[in-house]
C-alpha cells in the first residue's frame, strides 16, 4: 500500500509539472536555474526508473510537454544524465540490463529520447559496443537463459539505435574524417556483432539477430544502392574480392567472416539479415541485388545438407520461405533487369526450381510441426513463382504443363505421406478443386477412407475442406443466381453423399474421425445441407453392416454435430422439427455406444446455457438413463457424466432466469408458464436423484456405482443437499437415511475411484442423514475403521483410510478414539481443541493429530509384536494398514499453517524411527535373493511350519555369487519350529461367527512384507515432501523435519533400493524417493541441495567396484539400482546445465563397453549394471532431449554387448536395444514392421544424429576383420550382433529408399543405397534368410515392377503347370503321411500357391469358377482330399475366409463357387475327417454353405436325411465338448440344420428326441462358466433362431425346451463379456413384427433394454401360447433363484487374497429380481389365470421356499457382526440379494393369494 500510495503521489507530481511546463513562455528567464534544476531532475528520474515502471511513461510524457524553446535545454539535460550512467555502469547484470532498456525506452515513440541518443552517437558515446563487449566476454562461460535474453535485447537496441540514426550516420561518414568517433563506434559494433556470429556458444535467437544487424548497419554506411548487394553476397561466400566497394574499415571490421574456417551457421543468419533488412519491393533490381537473391537459395540448400539439429532445421525452412515471399515481392514489383533473367530461374522446371521441391519433399514430414508449415508455405510460393513467371501458368493456369505434370504426380504418391496433403491443398488453393476432381473424380471417397487412420485424419481433413469450400464457390460462381439449386445438389452428390455412405456403412472406429475433423467443417460450410442428411438419411433402409452405426445412428451424429454448430436453432421447435421423437427413443436405447451418446449430445449440448428444457427432452432422458447407468467402458461413463452436467447446468442457468423473471413479469399467464417450468425442472430432479441413489444397492455393479455417484457429485456441486437452503432446487430433503447409509456402504466397494467418490459425496449430504453425530454411530464405524486398518486383505486398509478421512471433520473424533484407547487397554491421551467453537482447519489438524497419534501407538505395539513373530503378523495384523492409514491421514493436512507444531515434531520424529524398525522387520524377505521363490506357495497349514525356519534362512546377505557357484537351500529334516500361536483365532467380528482361525500361507507372509515396505516408503516420501522443513541456518517455528532427518531418509530408501530383489518393494520405493528429491531441490538448504549428487558419485563408484561377492543385486535387471539413478536425475533442474546427467552417462557408457581384456568377473557385474541403468534411463520421459546427444554411444554398447560371451550381458544388451531403436524410430504402430505407413520420415532424419556410430557399426561388421579376428565360434557372434545391426539398416535405408521413389519428380527416378554392406553381410550362410526378408520388404514397388503383363501372364502359367504336375495333383500323389523330413513344409507351400490360384485370386491367374473342365475346382479338391492334415486345413481355412467374405459383402458373390464336386468333398470330409481341428474347420465352412440352402450329404453311395445328420453332428457335439473349436462348429451346424428341419416340418415330429438334445445343448452352451467362445457361439444360435424356434406358436420344442432356450439367452444377456450382451441383444432385430412395438422394429437395442424386452415378450408368448399358469410358475422360480447352488458355492470359497473367483461385475442379480417382480405383477392380471387353480400344490411349495429363504436369510443377517457391509462386504451382498428376492416372491403370491386363485 505504501508503494502504490507512493507511485499515486509521483503521478501527480508529474501531471502537475506537466501543466506548469504549458504554462512557461521564453521570456520567463529569471528562473532558469531552478528550471535547470527541475530538467535534470526530471531527466534523472527518467534514467533511473526500471522499465515496467509506470512512471517511466509519465515522465516522458512529461519531458515531451516542454515548449519548443526550451527542448534543446531537455535534451541537454537527457543526455548528460545518461552518459553518466555509460561512464558509471558497474559491472553487474542488472545495470547493464537497467542500461539498455533506458536505450530502448527513449526511441519508444520520445522523439527527445531520440535526439539524445544521435548526440550521444555524434559524440562517440561507445556505450552498445561496450555492452556488447561485456556480454560476449561473459557469454561463453555463463549460459543463463537471463543472460542470454539480455544479449538479445542489446543486440536489437544496438540495431534500434543505428535504424533511427541512419541520416546522422550518413551525414558524419561522408565528411571527410578518416578516423571520427562514429567510425570507430560503429567499427566496434560490427566487432561485437562478428564475435557473436562466430561464437557457437551463443543462442540462435542472438545470432540470428547480429546477421540482421550486420547487414543493417551495412546497408546504414554504404547507402540503397546495389553496392550493398555485392558486399552481403562477399559475406554469404566468404569472399573479401566481392566486398571491394565497401570502406576498408568496413571489411577490416568484418574479417572474422570472411574466414574460411568460420561457423556454418554464420551464413544462414547472413542470408537471414539480407532477406529481412533489405528492401526488394519497390526498388529497382540492379543485377548484384539480383544476383544475391539467386545466391541466398543456392547457400541456403547447401547448407541444409549438412544440418543435424532440429531447431537449426527450423531456421533453414524458415529462412527459405522468407526468400521465397521476397522473390515473389521483387517479380510481382516488375522490376527485374534485364528482363527475363530472374524469371527464367524461378519458373518451375528450372534447377532452383527443382532443388527447391526437393528440399519441399524431403522435409514436408519433418518431425517438428514448424518446419512442415514452412516447407508447406515455400512449396505455395513455388506455385506463384511460377505463375508469375510463366506467361501461360499465369494466364491459364489449367492448360499449364508444369501444374499438370506436378498435379499428377502428387496424385500418384502414396497416401501415407502425410506433406502430400499440404501440396495438393496448396494445388486447390491456386487452381480451384474442379481441377483436381476433373483429374481424379474419385478424390473425396479416397480422402473419407483415410479417415480412419488417426495419423492421416487431421491432413485429410484439411484438404477436404480446401476442396469443398472451394467446389461450392465454383459451382455458385458457375450457376449464377438461377442455377444454384442445381449446383447444390451437384455438391451435395459430391461431398454430402459419400460421407453418409460411409457414416451409415464403415465401422464405428473409422468413424471417430470423420465426426472430429470433417463432419463439422462441411456444416459450417453449408448449414442448408443439414435438411438434405436428414432426408437422405430417414429414406435409407434400416439394414446395416456388422459393427455399423446405420441410417439411425449416422442420422444421429449429422443432427449432433449440427445442433454444437449452432445449424439447428430452438426456436424453430425441438431440434428444429427434424427428427421424430419415436426415432430419438431408439437411438437413446441402442446397442451402439457411439449412437447413444450422440443422442444423448443432441439432448444435452446447447449454444445458449439458458435455453429452457423441454419436457419431451426430460422425459427422453428418463427413457435414457436406467438402462445406460451399467455401462463398462470407461469412456461412455465419462462422456454420459460430462453431457448431463452440460444438460444440469442448462437447468440451473435456467432456472435461474426464470426465477427472476417471475420477479419482473407482470402477465400472470406467463408467470404461471416459467412457474410450471420451475415445477417441472424440480419434479425432474427429484426424480433423478431418486433413481441415482435407488441403484446404490447391495450387489450394485461397479459401473453403476461409478456413474451415479459421478452425477450424485455434479448434483451436489451444481445443486445442495443442504435442508436449510433457500435455493428451490435444494435437494436435501430428497435425501433419506437409507441413502446416505448405501452411499457410506460403497466405501467399501473394492474399486478405489468408487471409494473416493463416496467419501467426497458424504460430505456435501446433510448431516443429519449421515448420522454420525447420532451417540454410538460414530464409534461403531470408528471401530469398523479399526479392524479393517489389520485385515489380511489389501483393499480393507484403503477402505479403513477413507473411513479416517471422513472422521476428520468430526469435532467428537478425538473422544471416540479415546473410548477405543480404553475399550483396548491403551495408553492414550488425544489433543484437545484449544477453542470450543473452532475453525474448520483446526478441527481437522487436531483431529488428524489424533489419529496419526492413536494409529502410531497401535504400529508400535504390533512392530513389537512382529519383530518375534512375523508369521503371526501376516496372519493377523499386518503392518501395511496401519501405515497406510497414517499416509493418508497426512495427505489431508495443510501443512503450510499448522499450530500444533510442538506435538507435531514428536509425532513425526516417532513415526520416522517406528517406520525403520517396521522395515528391519520385514527386509529380510524382501531383500532375499528369491523372496517369491524362498517361501513355498502353498495353502496347506500342514507345510506352513516351514516357515519360520525359511525366514530364519533369508537374511539380506545374499550376493551375486550366482556368477561363480550355487547356493541351496537346507533340506534337512528338523522339527518345525512354529508354535501353536501363529494360528491365530481372531474375534467372531473377524470370521463372521465361525470362530475358524486364519491360516498362515506363503502369500500371506510375502504380501505383509512387501506391502509393509511399500507403505514405509510412501510414508516417509509423505513426510519429507509435505511437512516443512526445519533448518539449522533458518530458526523456523514452523519446521518440523531436520536436515539430519530427510537424510536419514534418504540413506534408508538407497538401502532399500539397492538391496530390494522384489519389485513391488523397490517400485514403490522409488515413488516414495522422488518425493524426496524432489523435495531436496526445492529446499532452502545448501546441505541438502548437495546430497543428490554426493549419493550419485557414490553408487556410480559402487557400481563400478562391483564383483560377484557385492550386495548389488545384477539379477532382476539390476532390480532397485536404475530406479535409485533415474530419481536422483530427474530432481536435476531442466534449466541447469545437466552436469550430474552428463556425468552419470560418461560413466555408464564406459562401464557398458566391453573391456579390452576380455570378459572377468570383475567386470561383468560392472558391465550388466552400466547397460541395465541405462536401459532405464533411455527410457525416462522426464530426460526429455537431454538424453538424445548420448544416445549413438548406448548403441554402440548395444551393439557391441552383443558379442560377450556371457549370457547375461548379451541379455541386457538385448533390452537395451530394444528400447534404444523405440526411442530413436518411436512405438511400431503395427504388426508389420515393414510396411509403408511405418517408415516414416522421422525414421531417416533421426538416424542423421548418429553418422558416426552408424559408420563405426559398419567397419566393425565388415565381414574380413571379423572373420580374421574371431576363433570358431564367429558364425554364432557373427550372427548374434548381425541382428541388431541389420535392424538399424532396415529402419534407416528403408525410408530413404522410399522417400526417394516417392518424390514427384518427372522421371521418377529410382535411387537405391549402397548395396555393398547388405551383400557383403548376406555373405554369412547364417543371415541370408534375414537379408532376403529385408530386401523383399524394404525394396520399393517399381522394383518388382520389371515384368510385362504377357510375362507375368506367362510366369503364372508355368507356375500352374508346375502344380498341375505336382504331387500334390497327380494321381501318384503324396498316398502316405508320412514323407522325409520338410515334404509338409513343401506341400504347404505348393498348396499356398494352389489356394491363390483357385480361390484367392482365380481370375487372375485365368482360371474361371464356370465350367466343368477349369483347373480351380480341381486343385481345390486335391487339397481337401490331400492325406495331409496340414494341406487340408490349410486349404478350409482359405474357402472358410473366402466364405466369409462374399457373407460380409467385402468380395464379388460367385453363384457357380463353390461347386457341387466341391461341396461333395465337404460333406464327405465332414462325416469321416478324423483330425479335430480340420474336422472344426470343415464344419464351418458347411455352416457357412447351409445358410442358404439345403446340402445333399451322401455317406458312400447312400443318401442322409437332414434327421440323420443332425444326430451325426449333436453327437459330435457332445462328444468333443472339451474342444472348445470343435463344439462351437459343430453346434452351429446342428442349429443350422434345426432351422432347416422345423421349416419343413413346423412340428417337428420328425426329429423331436433330436430336437430335444440341441435344446439342452444350447442351453448348456449359455452357463455362466462355459468359455467366452462358447457362449457367442450360443447367442448366435439363439439370434438365429429367434423367429423359427424361440417365438413358434408352434412350439416345436416343447414349452419346456422353449423356455430353457429363453432363460439361456437371458443369461447371456447378462454376461459380463460385452460382445456376447450384444450378440445376444440382436434376437430384438429378428422378432416377428407382430410381436413388436412399431417404435423398435428392425433396431438394435442394447442389453439392458433387450432383457426387459425380451422378458415382457416372453409373457406375452405365454399367452399366446396358453401356458400363463406355466409361465408364472417359471418366473417366480427364476425370482426365488438357485439355493442350493449359490449356497454350495459359498461353502466352497476360500479366503485367497487375489482370487476373483468366477464375478460377474456387470451383472445386477438385484435388479434382475426387481424386473422378474415386475413383469409377474403385469402376467398376473392377464387372461387365462384361472387355470393356476390347477397347480395350488406348485404354489405351495414356492411358497414355503419362499418363506423358508426369507427366515434363513434374516437369521443369516442376524448372525453377521457389526456393520457387516465393511467386515464381511461379499456374504452380506449374498444375503441381501436372498432377503430381497425372498420378499419380492413373498409380494408377487401373495398377491394371487388376494385374488384367490391359490386358495
Amino acid at each position: 500500500m505504501r508503494e502504490l500510495a507512493r507511485n499515486i503521489k509521483s503521478y501527480m507530481m508529474q501531471n502537475i509539472w506537466r501543466s506548469q511546463l504549458e504554462l512557461l513562455s521564453e521570456e520567463e528567464t529569471s528562473r532558469g536555474p531552478l528550471l535547470q534544476a527541475c530538467l535534470h531532475t526530471m531527466a534523472l528520474i527518467y534514467t533511473s526508473l526500471l522499465a515496467k515502471n509506470p512512471l517511466r511513461r509519465a515522465s516522458a510524457s512529461a519531458l515531451s510537454s516542454v515548449p519548443d524553446w526550451l527542448q534543446e535545454q531537455t535534451v541537454s539535460c537527457l543526455s548528460a544524465c545518461l552518459s553518466d550512467r555509460l561512464s558509471t555502469v558497474g559491472s553487474d547484470h542488472t545495470s547493464y540490463s537497467h542500461l539498455i532498456d533506458s536505450i530502448t525506452a527513449c526511441l519508444d515513440a520520445f522523439p527527445l529520447g531520440e535526439r539524445c541518443i544521435h548526440r550521444l552517437l555524434a559524440e562517440g558515446e561507445c556505450f552498445v559496443d561496450l555492452f556488447l563487449g561485456f556480454y560476449q566476454a561473459s557469454g561463453r562461460h555463463v549460459v543463463q537463459a537471463q543472460l542470454m535474453h539480455s544479449c538479445l535485447a542489446a543486440v536489437k537496441a544496438s540495431m534500434l539505435v543505428v535504424q533511427r540514426s541512419q541520416e546522422l550516420i550518413s551525414a558524419v561518414l561522408q565528411a571527410v574524417h578518416p578516423h571520427c568517433t562514429l567510425q570507430l563506434t560503429l567499427s566496434g559494433l560490427l566487432d561485437c556483432y562478428t564475435h557473436i556470429l562466430t561464437d557457437e556458444d551463443f543462442l540462435q535467437s542472438v545470432q540470428s539477430t547480429a546477421g540482421m544487424a550486420v547487414v543493417l548497419l551495412t546497408r546504414s554506411v554504404m547507402g540503397s544502392g546495389d553496392g550493398v548487394a555485392a558486399v552481403v553476397a562477399g559475406l554469404l561466400q566468404g569472399s573479401e574480392q566481392s566486398g571491394e566497394c565497401a570502406p576498408v574499415w568496413l571489411r577490416q571490421s568484418c574479417t572474422g567472416l570472411y574466414d574460411s574456417g568460420r561457423p556454418a551457421g554464420v551464413s544462414l543468419y547472413l542470408c537471414h539479415g539480407a532477406l529481412a533488412m533489405l528492401n526488394w519491393r519497390g526498388a529497382t533490381q540492379g543485377p548484384q541485388r539480383e544476383q544475391l537473391l539467386l545466391l541466398v537459395p543456392h547457400t541456403l540448400l547447401a547448407l541444409d545438407t549438412s544440418v543435424k539439429e532440429s531447431s537449426t532445421a527450423m531456421v533453414v525452412a524458415r529462412v527459405l520461405t522468407l526468400w521465397s515471399g521476397a522473390a515473389l515481392d521483387s517479380l510481382q514489383g516488375g522490376l527485374s533487369s534485364p528482363p527475363g533473367l530472374l524469371q527464367d530461374s524461378l519458373r518451375g522446371g528450372s534447377e532452383l526450381q527443382g532443388q527447391l521441391l526437393e528440399h519441399v519433399y524431403t522435409h514436408w514430414e519433418h518431425p517438428l510441426d514448424g518446419v512442415r508449415h514452412q516447407t508447406r508455405a515455400l512449396f505455395k510460393n513455388l506455385l506463384l513463382l511460377h505463375q508469375h513467371s510463366s506467361p501461360l501458368a499465369f494466364s491459364d493456369p489449367y492448360r499449364d504443363p508444369y501444374f499438370t505434370q506436378l498435379t499428377h504426380n502428387l496424385l500418384g504418391l502414396e497416401w501415407h505421406q502425410r506433406g502430400k496433403y499440404g501440396s495438393l491443398a496448396c494445388l486447390v488453393e491456386l487452381l480451384g478443386a474442379g481441377y483436381l476432381l476433373a483429374l481424379d473424380p474419385q478424390l473425396p471417397s479416397r480422402l473419407l477412407g483415410l479417415m480412419g487412420d488417426q495419423t492421416l485424419a487431421p491432413y485429410a481433413s484439411d484438404l477436404l475442406e480446401r476442396l469443398f469450400v472451394s467446389h461450392k464457390a465454383q459451382l455458385v460462381e458457375e450457376g449464377g443466381t438461377g442455377g444454384t439449386e442445381v449446383g447444390m445438389e451437384r455438391w451435395h452428390q459430391t461431398w454430402v453423399t459419400p460421407l453418409l455412405q460411409v457414416l451409415c456403412r464403415a465401422r464405428l472406429d473409422q468413424t471417430t474421425y470423420i465426426l472430429d475433423y470433417f463432419l463439422p467443417k462441411l456444416l459450417r460450410c453449408s448449414p442448408s445441407s443439414l435438411a438434405h442428411m436428414v432426408q437422405a438419411l430417414q429414406d435409407t433402409p434400416p439394414c446395416r453392416p456388422p459393427g455399423s452405426r446405420g441410417a439411425l445412428g449416422a442420422l444421429m451424429t449429422c443432427l449432433r454435430a449440427a445442433r454444437s454448430q449452432g445449424v439447428v436453432q430452438s426456436e424453430e421447435g425441438l431440434w428444429g422439427g427434424l427428427v421424430p421423437l419415436f426415432l430419438l427413443r431408439q437411438a437413446l436405447v441402442h446397442k451402439h455406444d457411439q449412437v447413444r451418446m450422440d443422442a444423448l449430445g443432441l439432448l444435452c449440448e446447447s449454444h445458449r446455457r439458458t435455453e429452457v428444457l423441454a419436457s419431451q427432452e426430460m422425459e427422453l432422458l428418463q427413457h435414457f438413463l436406467p438402462s445406460s447407468l451399467n455401462s463398462q467402458s470407461p469412456g461412455v461413463r465419462q462422456l454420459t457424466v460430462s453431457l448431463l452436467k452440460k444438460l444440469l447446468c442448462r437447468v440451473k442457468d435456467s432456472g435461474q432466469s426464470l426465477q427472476r423473471r417471475l420477479v419482473q413479469e407482470r402477465d400472470q399467464g406467463q408467470k404461471d408458464r416459467d412457474q410450471h417450468i420451475l415445477d417441472t425442472y424440480k419434479e425432474f430432479l427429484c426424480w433423478l436423484c431418486e433413481s441415482l441413489f435407488g441403484v446404490l444397492l447391495p450387489g450394485a455393479s461397479f459401473s453403476t456405482c461409478l456413474t451415479a455417484l459421478h452425477l450424485l457429485c455434479q448434483l451436489a456441486h451444481l445443486f445442495t443437499f443442504n435442508t436449510g437452503s433457500d435455493d428451490v432446487f435444494s435437494l436435501g430433503e430428497m435425501v433419506t437415511p437409507a441413502h446416505a447409509q448405501n452411499v457410506l456402504y460403497c466405501i467399501a466397494s473394492n474399486f478405489l475411484e468408487v471409494k473416493q467418490l463416496a467419501s467426497a459425496l458424504l460430505r456435501q449430504l446433510p448431516p443429519s442423514a449421515v448420522g454420525l453425530q447420532e451417540p454410538g454411530r460414530m464409534q461403531s464405524l470408528l471401530q469398523a475403521a479399526l479392524d479393517l486398518s489389520t485385515s489380511t486383505k489389501p483393499f480393507d486398509s484403503v477402505t479403513a483410510a477413507h473411513l479416517f478421512n471422513l472422521f476428520l471433520h468430526q469435532p467428537d473424533l478425538p473422544q471416540a478414539l479415546l473410548l477405543c484407547a480404553q475399550e483396548q487397554g491403551l495408553s492414550f491421551q488425544p489433543p484437545a481443541l484449544t477453542q470450543p467453537q473452532a475453525f474448520e482447519a483446526l478441527t481437522l489438524e487436531t483431529n488428524a493429530l489424533a489419529v496419526v497419534q492413536f494409529l502410531l501407538l497401535c504400529l508400535k505395539a504390533e512392530v513389537v509384536k512382529a519383530e518375534s513373530s512375523l508369521l503371526l503378523a501376516a496372519a493377523s495384523y499386518p503392518l501395511y494398514g496401519r501405515a497406510h492409514c497414517i499416509t493418508a491421514a497426512l495427505q489431508q493436512l495443510n501443512t503450510g499453517c499448522l499450530t500444533l507444531t510442538g506435538q507435531w515434531r514428536s509425532v513425526v520424529s516417532e513415526l520416522i524411527t517406528v517406520s525403520y524398525r517396521m522395515s528391519d522387520v520385514v527386509s529380510p524377505v524382501v531383500q532375499s535373493s528369491s523372496p517369491e521363490g524362498l517361501i513355498p506357495m502353498d495353502t496347506d497349514s500342514e507345510t506352513s511350519a516351514g516357515l519360520q525356519r525359511i525366514l530364519q534362512e533369508i537374511q539380506p546377505r545374499d550376493t551375486n555369487d550366482f556368477f561363480t557357484s550355487a547356493r541351496e537351500l537346507d533340506t534337512e529334516p528338523t522339527e518345525p519350529v512354529l508354535q501353536p500361536s501363529v494360528f491365530h483365532h481372531p474375534s467372531p467380528a473377524r470370521t463372521g461367527g465361525s470362530g475358524e482361525g486364519y491360516r498362515v500361507t506363503a502369500q500371506m507372509v510375502l504380501v505383509c512384507c512387501w506391502r509393509s515396505m511399500k507403505e514405509v516408503s510412501m510414508v516417509l516420501g509423505q513426510v519429507c515432501q509435505s511437512l516443512p522443513l526445519r533448518t539449522s541456518s533458518k530458526h523456523s517455528d514452523q519446521g518440523l523435519i531436520t536436515e539430519e532427518q530427510v537424510e536419514g531418509v534418504g540413506m534408508y530408501f538407497r538401502q532399500q533400493l539397492l538391496q530390494s530383489r522384489h519389485r513391488g518393494a523397490f517400485e514403490l520405493a522409488y515413488v516414495g524417493f522422488v518425493r524426496l528429491t524432489d523435495m531436496l531441490c526445492r529446499s532452502g538448504s545448501r546441505t541438502l541441495q548437495q546430497l543428490p549428487g554426493r549419493w550419485l558419485t557414490e553408487v556410480l563408484q559402487e557400481v563400478k567396484s562391483s564383483d560377484p561377492s557385492s550386495k548389488l543385486c545384477a539379477t532382476r535387471r539390476s532390480a532397485g539400482i536404475p530406479f535409485y539413478i533415474q530419481a536422483l536425475l530427474s530432481s536435476e533442474p531442466k534449466s541447469s546445465s545437466c552436469s550430474l546427467l552428463k556425468m552419470t552417462m560418461r560413466e555408464l557408457t564406459a562401464l557398458a563397453m566391453p573391456s579390452p581384456d576380455g570378459a572377468t568377473d570383475q567386470t561383468t557385474v560392472p558391465q550388466v549394471h552400466a547397460l541395465n541403468i541405462l536401459r532405464a534411463l533411455y527410457r525416462d520421459t522426464r530426460l526429455g532431449e537431454n538424453i538424445i546427444p548420448f544416445v549413438s554411444e548406448g548403441m554402440q554398447a548395444a551393439v557391441l554387448g552383443f558379442t560377450s560371451p556371457v549370457w547375461a550381458v548379451r541379455n541386457s544388451s538385448t533390452l537395451l536395444f530394444s528400447t534404444l531403436i523405440t526411442r530413436i524410430f518411436g512405438v511400431k504402430k503395427g504388426k508389420d514392421e515393414h510396411s509403408k505407413e511405418n517408415r516414416v520420415w522421422q525414421e531417416n532424419s533421426r538416424t542423421l544424429l548418429f553418422p558416426a556410430r552408424l559408420s563405426h557399426c559398419l567397419a566393425l561388421h565388415s565381414p574380413t576383420p571379423l572373420l580374421l579376428s574371431f576363433s570358431s565360434s564367429t558364425p554364432v557372434l557373427l550372427f548374434h550382433s548381425l541382428i541388431l545391426f541389420l535392424t538399424v539398416i532396415s529402419r534407416t535405408l528403408g525410408s530413404g529408399m522410399i522417400l526417394t521413389f516417392s518424390r514427384p519428380t518427372e522421371n521418377n527416378k529410382v535411387v537405391h543405397p549402397s548395396p555393398v554392406h547388405p551383400r557383403g553381410l548376406a555373405a554369412s550362410p547364417s543371415s541370408v534368410y534375414v537379408c532376403v526378408s529385408l530386401c523383399a520388404c524394404e525394396c520399393p514397388l517399381p522394383v518388382f515392377r520389371l515384368s510385362l503383363d504377357s510375362e507375368l501372364k506367362e510366369l503364372r502359367g508355368e507356375t500352374l503347370a508346375l502344380l498341375m504336375a505336382s504331387e500334390l495333383v497327380t494321381p501318384g500323389g503324396p498316398s502316405a503321411v508320412c514323407g522325409p523330413p520338410g515334404t509338409t513344409q513343401y506341400l504347404l507351400s505348393l498348396a499356398r500357391l494352389a489356394l491363390s490360384a483357385s480361390v484367392e485370386s482365380p481370375l487372375l491367374w485365368g482360371m474361371g469358377e464356370d465350367g466343368t473342365t477349369s483347373r480351380g475346382p480341381l486343385l481345390l479338391g486335391c487339397l481337401l482330399q490331400c492325406p495331409h492334415y496340414e494341406v487340408r486345413e490349410l486349404a478350409l481355412g482359405e474357402v472358410l475366409r473366402r466364405l466369409e467374405r462374399e457373407r460380409d459383402g467385402e468380395g464379388e458373390r460367385s453363384s457357380h463357387w463353390p461347386q457341387e464336386t466341391i461341396i461333395s468333398h465337404l460333406t464327405t470330409l465332414a462325416l469321416h475327417e478324423a483330425h479335430p481341428q480340420s474336422l472344426a474347420k470343415v464344419l464351418q465352412v458347411l455352416s457357412v454353405l447351409s445358410v442358404n440352402s439345403d446340402l445333399l450329404w451322401r455317406d458312400g453311395l447312400r443318401t442322409l436325411t437332414q434327421a440323420e445328420v443332425l444326430e451325426r453332428v449333436l453327437t459330435l457335439a457332445e462328444g468333443f465338448a472339451h474342444s472348445v473349436e470343435l463344439h462351437c462348429a459343430s453346434l452351429t451346424l446342428a442349429s443350422r440344420l434345426v432351422v432347416h428341419l422345423v421349416h419343413g416340418d413346423p412340428q417337428g415330429v420328425a426329429a423331436v428326441a433330436c430336437l430335444g438334445r440341441w435344446g439342452a445343448l444350447v442351453s448348456q452352451s449359455c452357463g455362466v462358466e462355459q468359455n467366452a467362445e462358447v457362449k457367442m457361439m450360443a447367442a448366435e444360435v439363439l439370434v438365429n433362431a429367434t423367429p423359427t424356434l424361440l417365438t413358434s406358436p408352434n412350439l416345436p420344442l416343447g414349452v419346456s425346451h422353449t423356455v430353457s432356450l429363453w432363460r439361456g439367452l437371458f443369461t447371456l444377456l447378462q454376461d459380463e463379456d460385452q460382445d456376447v450382451r450384444d450378440r445376444a441383444a440382436d434376437f430384438i432385430s429378428n422378432l416377428p413384427t407382430h410381436l413388436l412395438n412399431p417404435d423398435v422394429a428392425c433396431v438394435s437395442v442394447c442389453p439392458p433394454v433387450a432383457l426387459d424386452m425380451g422378458v415382457g415378450l416372453l409373457c406375452q408368448l405365454f399367452q399366446l401360447w396358453g401356458q400363463v399358469p406355466m409361465g408364472i410358475l417359471t418366473l417366480t422360480e427364476w425370482l426365488l433363484g438357485d439355493q442350493e447352488q449359490e449356497t454350495a458355492t459359498a461353502e466352497d470359497e476360500e479366503d485367497f487374497l487375489f482370487e476373483k473367483g468366477d464375478l460377474n461385475l456387470w451383472a445386477e442379480p438385484v435388479q434382475w429380481a426387481r424386473l422378474l417382480h415386475r413383469h409377474l405383477g403385469v402376467l398376473s392380471k392377464a387372461p387365462g389365470l384361472t387355470a393356476l387353480n390347477q397347480h395350488q400344490a406348485e404354489l405351495l411349495r414356492l411358497s414355503a421356499q419362499a418363506e423358508a429363504l426369507s427366515l434363513a436369510t434374516q437369521q443369516a443377517l442376524e448372525g453377521l457382526p457389526a456393520l457387516p457391509q465393511f467386515s464381511c462386504t461379499i456374504e452380506h451382498a449374498r444375503l441381501a440379494l436372498q432377503q430381497e428376492r425372498a420378499t419380492l416372491a413373498l409380494a408377487i403370491l401373495g398377491t394371487l393369494r388376494q385374488t384367490g386363485l391359490s386358495g
